[in-house]
């Protein structure tokens, strides 16, 4: 069944699905640019912000999850 229907298989599937990049590699990508200092601190700013965002994200999305993925009478 896809996932996109069994909010259980979600969840599981939830550490290896991500459509955005993981900081983690957004991170090496920025390192390997080798951009200049200016540029540079832009870019940094903007990976802290995506950063905080990519983990609250992932928070709300699996909050979702669980309560989708509880039995019904439970909700």
């Amino acid at each position: 069944m896809a996932y996109h229907y069994d909010p259980q298989q979600a969840l599981e599937e939830l550490a290896e699905d991500a459509h955005l990049p993981n900081p983690v590699h957004v991170r090496d990508m920025i390192f390997r640019a080798r951009l200049p200092a200016g540029q540079a601190l832009e870019v940094d700013r903007d990976f802290e912000s995506y950063l905080a965002q990519f983990g609250e994200l992932q928070k709300l999305g699996r909050r979702i999850l669980e309560r989708l993925a509880q039995p019904a009478g439970r909700r």
